[in-house]
């Protein structure tokens, strides 16, 4: 479920982008600072209706939600994740005692023996 929600996200960024470059320049703003209106048309195109700038509110739209959509399930996941009695978390979660050797006998006090 997340992966598609990702899956989907990128590609609205992707159509977001492509949108964006193809809106009809509005003039004013950077582009007008540093050379005019000629820079901006490089991208642009001069004749869009109204529906591109539609697609760009619904593409961030999309984006915004998705997103925060896909915070909430990885948070509902961890969440999830923690609960579950998985023979892996069990595993971990018990502790295991190391069994313990014997000691070897001290040598007696008259033995030369190495």
């Amino acid at each position: 479920m997340i992966t598609t929600i990702i899956v989907l996200l990128i590609i609205a960024a992707i159509l977001l982008t492509i949108v964006v470059l193809i809106q009809n320049p509005k003039g004013g703003g950077l582009s007008a600072e540093f050379g005019g209106s000629g820079g901006a048309q490089m991208f642009g195109v001069q004749k869009t209706g109204d529906i591109v700038e539609r697609l760009t509110w619904g593409f961030f739209t999309f984006i915004l939600v998705g997103s925060l959509a896909t915070l909430i399930f990885i948070k509902s996941a961890g969440t999830q994740q923690a609960t579950d009695s998985d023979v892996n978390v069990e595993k971990a979660s018990t502790t295991t005692t190391v069994p313990t050797l014997p000691a070897a006998p001290a040598p007696a006090a008259g033995d030369t023996t190495k």
